[in-house]
């Protein structure tokens, strides 16, 4: 295992991680980290040696370890005023998804700041939350002031793309380096939304859905065009893709969704109707798209294949589905999907990954609620379920709880959620300030 060294560090004139971290943001959007999920990304290792660098600048050691060539991700251990308590994992990705630069209306990997925010791929997922913890780090350890346990810095690889060249391969492959880490803390969570009274909630992830992306495949005699084709795989796929894409699952309220419902209803003055859960979306604008995603099992078809000429009766026929099932549902889910594919249609996996959930109590919730309130003392944090996936997947299945906290305030109007993966994805200055002050904060309680 590798601690901090003995390396001496002046306190000075030295910047703050308030100071740093819109700079650090903007740095690393410059780094082109796109990951298109074949290889030929351009820029993880790149990223990872730049945060190396700025490790070591404040004496940290650190240690870049590759999946595959280029695919890079760092882990790093700081030495704790209490080693023997167990240890805290903050974890961020440095790939983002490819962007079109004729979409944008700046430079999508140019960090530009603007309307006072920085724009960029990566603005929100996730360099924003990489530049705070570098920030927050550099910071503390400038100033001699080592966090209350053991914390494990990992910089990741491959989340874009599920993560297998990344965390489930550190996982896998390199489980010591998270030797003692019981709880994870990463994307995703922390982050406002305003309601009534000029106050913000705080949403702070505790569960995620599980993610079934599927391949589906239909077989059939190939044939001419003009004549009598019973067993066309086309046909067989095409229904079968209608059939996934136009079931409704029923609404299922895991203790996550149904703990942000509440609260919400509360924060509007309205009662919680657990019959009627869908109605307190209408009070928190575009954020519903990805909390309404959360109150039952989902199935999207997304892409279909088959044939090469019109006159032509294909022998196969495919077609890919994104599926996504809630906490504890996993079972329902797969049998709902087997019973509308029938017997003509065969399925596998283009990417599984479990779902998972954690209880909203203990001493690290505790820490994040006061490192909110200490900022924005009418702040209400509030756990919820993420519609997507994370790394925290991964390091689940190391025993660590996970949350996503990655804290932002950010303004009203902001459609945040719109953010991921969107065209002209950005960061207010101000978020990402309030953010370092929060991290802060919150490893003093952690």
């Amino acid at each position: 295992m590798w601690r901090l060294g003995a390396k001496v560090i002046t306190v000075g004139q030295q910047p703050t991680a308030e100071d740093e971290v819109v700079r650090l943001c903007q740095e690393l959007i410059r780094i082109d980290t796109s990951n298109p999920g074949d290889h030929s990304g351009p820029g993880e290792r790149a990223a990872a040696e730049y945060v190396a660098e700025k490790l070591d600048e404040v004496g940290v050691e650190s240690r870049i370890l590759e999946s595959h060539p280029g695919r890079a991700s760092l882990v790093a251990r700081i030495e704790g005023e209490d080693p023997g308590r167990d240890a805290l994992l903050l974890h961020g990705h440095l790939d983002v998804v490819p962007a079109q630069a004729a979409d944008w209306t700046r430079d999508p990997f140019g960090g530009e700041i603007a309307d006072g925010c920085v724009w960029g791929r990566g603005a929100v997922d996730m360099k924003d939350m990489d530049a705070m913890i570098l920030a927050v780090v550099r910071q503390r350890l400038r100033e001699g002031r080592r966090p209350p346990r053991d914390v494990v810095l990992a910089f990741l690889a491959d989340e874009e793309a599920g993560g297998k060249w990344g965390a489930q391969w550190l996982v896998n492959e390199h489980p010591g380096l998270f030797e003692g880490c019981t709880e994870a803390v990463g994307e995703v969570g922390g982050f406002s939304l305003t309601v009534p009274g000029d106050r913000r909630m705080y949403l702070i992830e505790t569960a995620e859905k599980g993610i079934a992306w599927m391949n589906l495949t239909a077989d059939g005699t190939a044939g001419h065009g003009s004549m009598v084709h019973p067993d066309n795989a086309v046909t067989a796929v095409a229904a079968a893709v209608a059939r996934l894409g136009s079931h409704e699952f029923p609404v299922r309220l895991t203790k996550s969704v149904r703990a942000f419902l509440e609260r919400v209803c509360m924060a509007y003055g309205v009662e919680f109707d657990p019959e009627r859960p869908e109605e307190c979306l209408e009070k928190i604008g575009p954020m519903a798209r990805m909390i309404g995603a959360t109150l039952k099992n989902t199935l999207n078809p997304t892409r279909l294949d088959a044939g090469y000429k019109t006159n032509v009766i294909p022998q196969s026929a495919t077609a890919q589905v994104d599926g996504r099932f809630l906490p504890g549902h996993e079972a329902e889910f797969f049998a709902v999907v087997d019973e509308l594919l029938g017997p003509d249609v065969k399925r596998d996996f283009v990417h599984y990954d479990h779902a998972v959930e954690t209880d909203y109590e203990g001493a690290l919730v505790a820490a994040m609620e006061a490192a909110l309130t200490s900022e924005d003392p009418g702040a209400l944090p509030v756990p919820y379920c993420l519609s997507g996936g994370t790394d925290a997947k991964s390091f689940a299945r190391l025993g660590m709880r996970c949350f996503g906290f990655a804290p932002l305030r950010l303004p009203p109007e902001l459609d945040f959620s719109g953010m991921f993966h969107g065209v002209d994805e950005r960061v207010p200055v101000d978020g990402l300030r309030f953010g370092v002050r929060v991290l802060d904060k919150f490893l003093d309680r952690s």
